[in-house]
């Protein structure tokens, strides 16, 4: 019997891969799991929506910023007590990189490579963006 609200299966999510000028794009989060650590723009994939279009609007409502998007990075499982997630990592082109966070992002930033030790990033990512030579 499942507890009320927990999805019955894994949801689908995305995140965007954005490094320019040494920096990776990174959203602390707003609200659960893991709010208050820094992450990948991201977010549930939309029935009827494609992969790319999930990529391209999330990152709008995380940042603000317009990207493009591009090659599959790499995939990664979440799963805790109240949820599921598959998350397939997209790159992303950035268009303009003014950033205007929004939705459930509490700050958007383009925080340099040699700096994300020192931030409390959410649990994996680290090991992802070396994994797939992100960092």
């Amino acid at each position: 019997m499942k507890a009320p609200g927990v999805p019955v299966r894994p949801e689908v999510a995305v995140g965007a891969v954005a490094v320019e000028e040494g920096a990776l794009l990174l959203v602390r989060r707003g609200r659960p799991p893991q709010a208050g650590s820094w992450s990948l723009p991201g977010g549930r994939v939309e029935r009827g929506e494609t992969l790319a279009r999930a990529v391209e609007r999330e990152v709008g409502e995380e940042t603000g910023l317009v990207v493009h998007c591009g090659r599959l990075v790499g995939w990664a499982e979440r799963i805790g007590p109240d949820h599921h997630f598959v998350i397939l990592d997209f790159a992303v082109t950035v268009v303009d990189r003014r950033l205007s966070p929004g939705d459930d992002a509490a700050e958007a930033a383009w925080v340099p490579v040699a700096e994300l030790g020192r931030l409390p990033l959410v649990e994996g990512l680290e090991d992802f963006l070396r994994g797939h030579h992100v960092i």
